[in-house]
């Protein structure tokens, strides 16, 4: 591991990852124009979006009452203003405080909330339901499981992955920012070393197989 991937001692020192993600907005490093925010082709492109949606929303309106969601790594919030309405309460997080401020003038509902937070260093808020979509895959390892440890507070969990189609060897290790682990013929598996999360039922939910062998976008809820 890169030994700038080793948590600062300082525990009040952040993790390298808001000046880098911070940058990815300045620059435009996931793509749209000169004045808005965007979080890139995934969190836009139909083809990706709308399956994820039929079917998390599905999710989120089986139950009798309405649970409540904090959506960690909300980004510019194309896809989680979608959900708003079938929660009892929504907190979307980001860690781009430009971003969450730009979002809390966007969007606004009756249930809903902005927080900027670093997901892998601050207490994060309480709900029924967290969200990370296509978060933990930007991430260093270290940071993940720093995340992991914090989700066990939730009784459910629903990740959505780019990861490589067939076999691969999983949670090859990266800097925190902009790629994810595609380019190592990688991606996330919080099952497999050095995460060996623990939850008591899982689904797949939906896949989404990309053009040209880029790989699988694929989403799961867990039960904790």
């Amino acid at each position: 591991m890169p030994k700038n991937q080793n948590k600062p001692k300082n525990a009040k020192t952040p993790w390298p990852t808001k000046a880098a993600m911070e940058q990815v907005y300045e620059k435009k490093l996931w793509g749209g124009n000169q004045t808005d925010f965007y979080s890139g082709e995934g969190s836009h492109r139909a083809a990706i979006v709308n399956p994820y949606l039929t079917e998390v929303t599905a999710f989120l309106t089986s139950f009798k009452n309405k649970i409540t969601v904090c959506d960690l790594g909300c980004g510019d919030f194309n896809v989680g203003n979608a959900l708003v309405t079938s929660a009892a309460e929504y907190v979307a997080v980001d860690i781009v405080p430009s971003l969450i401020a730009h979002n809390k003038e966007k969007f606004k509902a009756p249930n809903l909330e902005f927080q900027c937070l670093d997901i892998a260093m601050d207490d994060l808020p309480s709900a029924d339901c967290a969200i990370l979509r296509q978060v933990l895959q930007h991430l260093s390892n270290a940071e993940i499981q720093s995340i992991l440890k914090k989700l066990s507070n939730y009784k459910y969990i629903i990740i959505t992955e780019h990861i490589p189609e067939g076999s691969f060897i999983p949670n090859k290790d990266i800097i925190s920012g902009q790629g994810n682990r595609m380019k190592k013929q990688s991606g996330v598996n919080i099952f497999e070393p050095p995460f060996n999360f623990k939850v008591e039922e899982e689904k797949q939910l939906s896949a989404v197989v990309l053009n040209d062998g880029k790989g699988v976008i694929v989403t799961w809820v867990f039960r904790i």
